[in-house]
């Protein structure tokens, strides 16, 4: 397991305790991303428990899968709050990433529509990574209060 995946799987794992002490939020603070699965693990207790989601950070690549699997009304954001997206890609067994056109297709299509036409408007999902912050984010996601 590299350690990016570790990286992510332990934030993932905070990020599931954190919300596990009498809160009604999960705070995501840094996550690089990594494996998809985590994540839709993640997400998908997130949403059952109707915990709101404060970004409050970097939320990169897979992180993003919350803005699909969390209802926009329990999702908030703050002034450090950074979406990143980039095209879905796997790794062969001698360590090269290779595109997942399909796959990229069916992430974009399942991101809200505001987030969804963000996306597109600066070039659609690519190996490139776009970042939406500041105020076009505050223009789909409330700020937290």
């Amino acid at each position: 397991m590299s350690r990016a995946v570790i990286k992510a799987a332990l934030i993932a794992a905070a990020l599931l305790g954190a919300s596990s002490f009498a809160r009604a939020e999960v705070r995501i603070l840094a996550s690089p991303g990594g494996q998809v699965e985590p994540f839709i693990e993640l997400f998908a207790r997130v949403r059952a428990s109707g915990e709101r989601v404060v970004i409050d950070g970097p939320c990169l690549s897979a992180c993003t899968l919350v803005l699909s699997m969390v209802p926009n009304n329990r999702i908030c954001v703050t002034r450090r709050a950074v979406l990143g997206f980039h095209a879905a890609r796997s790794v062969d067994r001698s360590g090269r990433f290779y595109a997942e056109p399909e796959a990229s297709e069916a992430v974009l299509e399942a991101y809200p529509a505001p987030v969804r036409g963000w996306i597109v408007s600066h070039g659609g999902l690519t190996s490139r990574l776009l970042l939406l912050r500041g105020r076009d984010l505050s223009a789909i996601y409330p700020r937290c209060r």
